[in-house]
């Protein structure tokens, strides 16, 4: 079974498609109209082909409840992968990205957490 989508739930889908496109760099694969929201789904543009990450909105109130306390516990909601963590995080600095914790070695690997501006906390890891 191959993996197709990997979605992540915004309280504003436009907010989060320029965040996660102007910021983190993704690239648009799908942006359909489906009545008062859309299906969005972005590509790492290192691997356009790759797993799609899909901005799904908040709507459920269960949702909700869970991004407030993975935001309020501090608790990334997903990660991804970057080959240069200080880099990256020094160049997402510089555009404004608020981060919750500065890159930090965790045994084989380095890990730092931002606020995606969203709703959800996102780690980024640089693996060994």
């Amino acid at each position: 079974m191959k993996m197709y989508i990997k979605s992540v739930c915004v309280d504003d889908q436009s907010k989060a498609l320029s965040f996660y496109t102007e910021k983190l760099g993704f690239v648009v694969k799908h942006d359909i109209p489906m009545g008062k929201h859309r299906w969005i789904t972005l590509v790492s543009a290192d691997e356009p082909k790759g797993v799609e990450l899909g901005l799904e909105p908040n709507q459920h109130p269960a949702v909700k409840d869970f991004q407030a306390a993975m935001m309020r516990d501090g608790i990334p909601f997903t990660a991804f992968s970057v080959q240069n963590l200080d880099a990256e995080y020094n160049r997402l600095k510089e555009l404004g990205v608020l981060f919750t914790q500065a890159p930090v070695a965790a045994g084989d690997v380095k890990i730092a957490v931002l606020n995606d501006t969203c709703g959800n906390l996102i780690q980024l890891i640089q693996l060994s």
